[in-house]
């Protein structure tokens, strides 16, 4: 049994789900949650409207952004598979004639699903009950006899502002009045509040202000004018009701906005802490395995960028998995006394094989456990164990080989090193431990293998200098991105997390401008936030507009070293 939604622009949608999905199998009775969604920031949902996604059977939309919302949280794909289990999603923003649907259509939709006894959650922009078609929806499920509970959202009307640093209360301006204009709005009932905001298009701010100054409000009176707030796509446009609609016109304001009025707009220049975040709007490449992007594109996001996660590298069980399971077992025979952890895969292949087995954390008594930094650190020390050796420099191999002691006959009983790596393993730390004494059993724990190249869009955006940044966390990022999707635009930032990752990326050609003091993903960021920060700040001392460096590209590509 599958469901065809449409999508805005009236095509038949790809939200299809098997039988086999919550859907199909109905509680005893049906009930609706009207979440709000808030303004447009998935961080400002409540921790309710959280719960409620995660339980609900269908999904009701407003806007298109809802279903990736919900799919975001979920950590469902893109697309709809045949096999998933999610909810079912069904457009509520327009029928399947591709037109948009009426309050009163949308208020059948909802009821009818939550008679098919179905626990049903109807996402609303904002919050349902503020400048929203909540109340009417909720109005049919009374006369339906349908239970129904209502989340609020945080509303645009004062999440909006607070992003573009305006306050709407304040030192003698404790007034504040959200209208929603029409053409039956008596504009001289609003022309003495202190603060007004206003909800509607850009276009109609222009004429909202021009009926403000008619009735009697300054046009000298200071206007900002916001487009969508609470993103990293926002643009505050600061102005007089006097002048807004040319200037809207001229910074090509569009859609619909979050406007306020009044002499509160004059502290942006001082509060606004969004827009001025030292990479906000960036298009920030992310090249890594998948299961690594998570925390590097969230640290990111904290700075105000836009990260964009390509797979470049699989990690997949070696070919052969027989000198894995013979290392393991001399593991646990006593076979070695060191054992050392060059990355958190390799911490992960080994607890893996260990599960396999039927082993645990006792298994290690006995051995001694080197990880080559904070990181691999961490995961040793989350599977209950504590490392005997992390570098007190440079976290690599070469750091790590600083502080490994020589083989000594008398102190240690046994000369052996299990070392399990990545296939693509440099043999630096191997020669290095065996300049010192040690014999090494150099194993196989996982394979690096390149992914496929990413979509045809995504690739011209990195040739033609569409991103501003790349972040690459090791050699391997370097050499497989520019080999499934090409070198990077020289107006493009290149951020590395190290010497070797450097190296690397200058002898394909790339200019390295940001390297991270000691290789940490967290520490790679704020380094290359440092560098936004920088540059942002010379714009402005310059006199300069603030710019992303995808705004301006050089004609031709610049190589390493050259000016």
């Amino acid at each position: 049994m599958t469901r065809r939604t449409t999508s805005p622009t009236g095509r038949a949608g790809s939200a299809t789900r098997p039988a086999a999905s919550r859907a199909a199998a109905p509680t005893s009775r049906g009930r609706v949650s009207f979440v709000g969604s808030g303004p447009g920031d998935p961080g400002l949902l409540t921790v309710r409207a959280l719960e409620l996604i995660r339980d609900a059977d269908v999904v009701i939309t407003e806007v298109a952004e809802h279903e990736t919302l919900v799919r975001g949280l979920l950590g469902l794909p893109a697309e709809a598979g045949p096999d998933e289990k999610g909810p079912l999603f069904v457009d509520g923003g327009f029928g399947e004639d591709g037109q948009p649907l009426t309050q009163a259509a949308r208020a059948k939709v909802v009821v009818r699903e939550a008679k098919k006894g179905l626990r049903v959650l109807r996402l609303i922009a904002g919050d349902p009950f503020l400048c929203a078609g909540g109340s009417e929806e909720a109005q049919a499920c009374v006369k339906a006899g349908v239970g129904f509970e209502v989340v609020p959202g945080v509303a645009p009307a004062s999440a909006v502002p607070t992003y573009a640093g305006i306050p709407l209360t304040g030192r003698g301006s404790d007034e504040v009045t959200v209208v929603s204009p029409t053409r039956a709005t008596d504009w001289s009932r609003y022309a003495g509040s202190a603060t007004l905001v206003l909800q509607t298009t850009a276009d109609g701010v222009g004429e909202a202000a021009a009926c403000l100054v008619a009735a009697g409000r300054s046009p000298e009176t200071p206007v900002a004018m916001t487009r969508v707030g609470t993103t990293t796509e926002q643009q505050t446009l600061v102005s007089t009701l006097e002048s807004v609609a040319a200037d809207a016109r001229v910074a090509r304001m569009s859609g619909p906005t979050v406007t306020v009025v009044g002499d509160l707009v004059r502290l942006r220049d001082t509060l606004s802490w969004f827009e001025t975040k030292p990479l906000f709007g960036w298009r920030v490449l992310v090249p890594r395995t998948k299961e690594q992007a998570g925390v590097l594109s969230a640290r990111l996001r904290g700075y105000g960028a836009v990260a964009e996660e390509v797979p470049t590298i699989s990690v997949e069980p070696p070919r052969n998995p027989q000198q894995m399971d013979k290392a393991i077992r001399g593991l646990v025979e006593g076979r070695y006394e060191w054992i050392a952890f060059t990355s958190v895969n390799a911490v992960r292949a080994v607890r893996e094989k260990f599960e396999e087995y039927g082993l645990d954390a006792r298994a290690f008594s006995g051995l001694k456990i080197a990880a080559v930094g904070d990181k691999t650190a961490a995961a040793i020390q989350a599977w209950g164990l504590r490392p005997d050796l992390v570098p007190t420099g440079e976290q690599s191999a070469a750091g790590l080989l600083e502080d490994w002691p020589e083989y000594d006959a008398l102190l240690d009983p046994i000369n052996r090193v299990f070392l399990p790596r990545a296939d693509i393993a440099t043999e630096s730390l191997v020669a290095g431990l065996v300049e010192l004494g040690w014999e090494c059993d150099d194993v196989t724990a996982y394979r690096t293998v390149r992914a496929a190249p990413p979509p045809a869009p995504t690739r011209d955006a990195i040739k033609t200098g569409r991103f501003d940044a790349v972040v690459f966390t090791s050699s391997s990022t370097v050499r497989n991105l520019v080999g499934i999707a090409g070198k990077p635009h020289a107006s493009t930032v290149i951020a590395v997390i190290g010497p070797a990752t450097a190296k690397t990326a200058e002898e394909h050609g790339l200019r390295v401008d940001v390297l991270a003091p000691r290789p940490d993903v967290e520490l790679l960021v704020d380094t290359l936030a440092d560098f936004g920060a920088a540059r942002r700040l010379a714009l402005l001392e310059s006199g300069q507009p603030v710019t992303k460096p995808s705004d301006r590209k050089p004609s031709a590509r610049r190589r390493a070293g050259t000016k």
